[in-house]
């Protein structure tokens, strides 16, 4: 029988920060007998987009996606000066098929995509077509000091099972000899080499079972119980959410891919739970008229599909000047709705313990970077310092409590061209 008991909980999770061999073979023994699903041999009818994972996710009773428990962000570096070769490609494509047969997509399966980097494609003689919204990473904000991650690409890897994870990450490397069953023919090795490797979870519960231990949280344990964050509420309502479809690149080489900004952010959660209590957290972290009206129980569950924002955005102002303060989701959805309200970036965030910090893992997809960059420039909220009460960080959201740690700008081309694209969109080898 599974065993969803806290402590193994902890254990699965402790394992996928640690990875390895070892914490493979520790997770096997421990991991329920039930299999994992297989994935496929018919290429053609996995989605044209990477990022196309909502049709696999599980969602809850009002339709909220929810992302996968357990995940990993591999930062990878092309092991050769210059451009990529045919061989390379060929044998990126040929070791991400075998995680195409091995696991279904879904949350007892595995999700996962890999994105490139500007540096990548500066490898190339030809630039990216001008439409292509991919800068450098740079800071967001003038009180902000982060890494810039410009490794060669990124995989992302996500599941509800830790040995999933952790054997597609072994597979990638040539590090076991089957997965999930399948024979691991090709692998990265020799092509690519592990630069970063981050890892983090999601979920009811989780947070809690892991803060008691983490640089970030004060004592007495206080991230609720069935809260999904760090932060004590839910997040990512599905209508404040961008669908897939508009953070899809419509036209050109590209086309079918999407842009994805990845940052790591610190929290330093003592005051936000010492110092104040539910309404002003409410009040930070939505705005003074959820605070103010009551909108919000406990972490949020009541609000269903969506967190009620839009309703706030014209009032900012006057909430700051008769509050002294404003809300973080009230500011960055200022930038984050077109002309036709639909919403810009689909974010797909998740907690981190790794290094015993709490900290946060905030993937963001968007047609173009400058997208999430007038998100950020939104959300830090300097066009309202004029008010005697905003601080640049103080009673302006929770920018008292987050530090960015690291940023990475990376383009995620559609499945057909994911194995080492050129800037035109090609992918030049025999067995495509």
């Amino acid at each position: 029988m599974f065993d969803g008991s806290p402590s193994r909980r902890e254990f699965l999770k402790a394992a996928v920060a640690t990875g390895g061999a070892a914490a493979l073979s520790a997770c096997l023994d421990r991991t329920p007998d039930d299999s994992v699903p297989a994935g496929t041999d018919d290429f053609d009818a996995l989605p044209a987009s990477q990022h196309a994972w909502n049709d696999a996710c599980q969602t809850d009773e009002y339709g909220n996606v929810e992302m996968p428990r357990h995940q990993v962000l591999l930062y990878l570096e092309l092991d050769r000066d210059g451009p990529p070769t045919e061989s390379d490609r060929s044998t990126a494509e040929n070791a991400f098929r075998v995680l195409d047969r091995a696991y279904e997509r879904s949350h007892e399966g595995l999700l996962w995509s890999i994105g490139y980097s500007p540096r990548y494609f500066d490898r190339f003689d030809d630039p990216l077509p001008e439409d292509i919204d991919l800068p450098e990473p740079r800071a967001l904000s003038p009180f902000e000091t982060p890494a810039f991650d410009r490794q060669d690409a990124l995989v992302h890897l996500a599941s509800d099972r830790a040995d999933v994870v952790l054997e597609a990450e072994q597979a990638l490397f040539g590090e076991v000899d089957t997965a999930n069953g399948i024979t691991v023919d090709a692998d990265l090795s020799g092509v690519f080499s592990v630069d970063a490797r981050r890892t983090g979870f999601v979920g009811a519960g989780l947070p809690a079972e892991r803060q008691s231990e983490l640089n970030g949280i004060p004592d007495g344990n206080p991230v609720p119980e069935h809260s999904p964050l760090f932060m004590g509420f839910k997040a990512g309502f599905a209508k404040n959410q961008a669908t897939e479809e508009y953070v899809t690149i419509r036209d050109g080489p590209f086309a079918g891919g999407t842009t994805k900004h990845v940052a790591n952010v610190r929290q330093r959660l003592g005051d936000w739970y010492d110092e104040e209590d539910q309404y002003h957290r409410i009040m930070k972290l939505f705005s003074p008229g959820h605070a103010e009206q009551g909108l919000v129980e406990g972490i949020g569950e009541n609000l269903g599909d969506d967190s009620g924002i839009d309703a706030m955005l014209d009032r900012i102002r006057d909430d700051a000047e008769q509050f002294g303060h404003v809300g973080h989701a009230q500011k960055a959805a200022r930038a984050n709705r077109d002309e036709d309200g639909n919403v810009k970036l689909l974010r797909r965030h998740f907690e981190s313990a790794d290094d015993g910090i709490a900290s946060l893992h905030f993937p963001s997809l968007q047609r173009g970077i400058s997208d999430f960059e007038a998100v950020r420039e939104a959300m830090n909220g300097t066009d309202l310092t004029d008010i005697p009460t905003i601080r640049q960080r103080v009673n302006n959201g929770i920018l008292e409590y987050l530090f960015t740690k690291h940023r990475g700008n990376f383009l995620v081309p559609a499945r057909r061209i994911r194995a080492l694209p050129t800037t035109n969109g090609e992918v030049p080898i025999i067995d495509d």
